[in-house]
């Protein structure tokens, strides 16, 4: 039989500049997003630098988000573009199954140097939701590898965020975001949010609160102690609300878990590289967990790319027997991808040179000033901040919630200003080189939406 022309076939025609799709096609399918409301009035960016970002009609717009958490330098770093396109003109791509290339060696090294004492290794991935996964996963192997096969639970907490991987949603503790995806892992169990009202408008860290973590504790009477894997927390939680830990909380979680042979995990994809003010969280509250979960802001968002950094506890049980057999049979294809690899390490430059780590501590207490004049502002609940990050509760409109934290983000990005808003939650986080000048800019316009805003 002849096998029929390629013009017997239904093909699309081929796409080119003159043909290219506008944001109202449906081709895209973005990311936590309502779909068809953004074709009807999408959001485009065509360019970023500094502390703003270009709108496709070319306004200038202060990003009070760095990105997404993650562009801690600012956007359009010269070091990390450059090192980026050197990378890619010396070597697109090599596997680091049984090989690797040099800088892979360099960035694990110079990321422990920084990392708290103890932690030497690093295992890399591409995002935050990998390093997560990836963690759950060192973390069961490592009771087996020492014989303890039992343990297999998993504890997380509520409003924790750990990506979008079937394990972090498991033990995340945000429930809209499981709900269209279950069942999820067996084998988990939460802990409270160690906030309250007797906590509101409390200035970075809340005083009373350490309790709270007595209620892994009140978990043993449930789920044996021995029979629990890892306990993993955000040291502050992020994108579910930017809540700073009590003072205390993190030292009797870590005194409970060494207790009981549990291994304790930091999701710091939010809190890494210099956010709080130290080049983890671990550093900042003086708490140093088992396996630290790092992304983001590794690569100042440049390119894609995640951690998990591994203490030397943990490392050692699994390199034990025969040398010729593989310790940990999980990876991914483009782990310590060299252009990832490249902007990592420009990234560290970058970092050293402007001191981001002190300038954090340096303009921190201006940022919590400011964000803090918010309180008398209409329709503020609560205001939380830590570090160069904030939250600003608002009151939700009867039946509408999440409507005014939109109206909100609206008003301020229309000023020239981009926030984020979770509900009626505005989540904070600008670059680490932001001015006093463009945080009063960001406040202002918070300031002024709130007035406008029904």
């Amino acid at each position: 039989m002849p096998c029929p022309s390629l013009s017997q076939h239904s093909l699309k025609a081929p796409m080119t500049s003159a043909t290219a799709p506008s944001p109202h096609s449906d081709a895209f399918w973005l990311p936590f997003t309502a779909q068809r409301q953004f074709q009807q009035q999408p959001m485009l960016f065509t360019a970023a630098q500094g502390m703003h970002y270009t709108t496709d009609d070319g306004r200038q717009v202060l990003d009070a988000m760095a990105g997404l958490w993650c562009c801690n330098a600012g956007h359009g770093q010269p070091r990390i573009t450059e090192a980026i396109r050197e990378a890619a003109g010396r070597m697109d791509f090599v596997s680091s199954f049984k090989m690797s290339h040099p800088a892979a060696f360099t960035l694990a090294e110079r990321i422990a140097a920084i990392a708290p004492q103890g932690m030497d290794h690093v295992f890399f991935t591409n995002s935050g939701s990998e390093a997560v996964d990836t963690a759950l996963k060192i973390a069961r192997a490592y009771h087996q590898a020492r014989g303890d096969a039992r343990r297999t639970l998993l504890v997380g907490r509520a409003k924790g965020y750990h990506g979008m991987g079937f394990g972090g949603l498991s033990v995340a503790g945000l429930g809209r975001h499981k709900r269209d995806f279950g069942p999820l892992l067996p084998d988990t169990a939460h802990l409270p949010l160690p906030y309250d009202a007797d906590a509101r408008f409390s200035l970075g860290q809340p005083a009373t609160g350490a309790q709270y973590a007595n209620a892994l504790e009140q978990l043993f009477v449930v789920h044996d102690p021995a029979t629990i894997a890892a306990v993993i927390v955000e040291p502050v939680t992020g994108s579910g609300g930017v809540y700073p830990p009590p003072v205390g909380y993190l030292q009797r979680l870590r005194e409970l878990c060494t207790q009981h042979g549990i291994l304790l995990i930091f999701d710091e994809v939010i809190t890494g590289f210099a956010r709080v003010g130290a080049p983890f969280a671990a550093q900042a509250f003086g708490v140093t967990p088992d396996l630290i979960c790092c992304a983001k802001g590794m690569t100042n968002g440049a390119v894609p790319m995640g951690g998990v950094i591994v203490g030397n506890t943990v490392y050692d049980a699994f390199m034990q027997g025969t040398s010729s057999v593989i310790e940990l049979f999980h990876g991914y294809t483009y782990s310590a991808h060299p252009l990832a690899c490249a902007a990592g390490l420009a990234t560290l430059d970058v970092h050293e040179e402007l001191e981001l780590a002190a300038r954090v501590q340096a303009i921190a207490p201006v940022w919590e000033a400011a964000l803090h004049g918010l309180r008398d502002a209409p329709h503020v609940a609560d205001v939380r901040n830590i570090g160069l990050l904030g939250a600003v509760d608002l009151a939700s409109r009867p039946g509408a919630g999440g409507a005014r934290g939109n109206a909100v983000h609206t008003a301020c990005f229309e000023a020239g200003v981009l926030v984020r808003n979770s509900g009626d939650t505005l989540v904070l986080s600008p670059p680490l080189v932001i001015s006093a000048a463009q945080i009063d800019e960001i406040v202002d316009s918070i300031r002024t939406a709130l007035l406008a805003t029904a």
